[in-house]
């Protein structure tokens, strides 16, 4: 996309890296010259409007939502595999951290139930037999 007037940042670099500013990832110099490119761009600043209003709108909905503590990491390093070109697996990052989390639960609770004392091993437990 490009609005076609020349400016000092392309407006596909503006989008590219969009999230990231929108986020308040990238450093102060870079927001300030996208900033500069917003205000005189039009369509890109439509384009953020819409992208702002998406997420404010998911944190709304989804905010409470309990997430996996190292999906932020899972994420970007998808991005970073994109971002270099490489292929990614099919299998969403949410599925595979939840699939993960669900795993580590499980052994959690096996870790639990095996170091819990059993029933028989109770005193006064006349169930035993002899």
């Amino acid at each position: 996309m490009s609005c076609g007037e020349p400016h000092e940042k392309d407006c596909s670099e503006v989008l590219d890296h969009l999230y990231e500013y929108l986020d308040r990832e990238m450093p102060a110099g870079e927001c300030a010259e996208f900033q500069v490119h917003l205000d005189e761009c039009s369509p890109c600043l439509e384009k953020y409007g819409l992208e702002q209003a998406v997420k404010k709108l998911v944190k709304r909905c989804c905010g409470h939502d309990d997430v996996p503590s190292d999906l932020r990491s899972k994420v970007m390093g998808r991005i970073e595999l994109i971002r270099a070109g490489e292929t990614v697996p099919e299998v969403s990052v949410l599925d595979q951290a939840r699939h993960e989390q669900a795993q580590r639960e499980r052994a959690a609770d096996a870790r639990d139930a095996a170091a819990a004392p059993s029933k028989a091993d109770a005193p006064g437990n006349t169930a035993h037999a002899e």
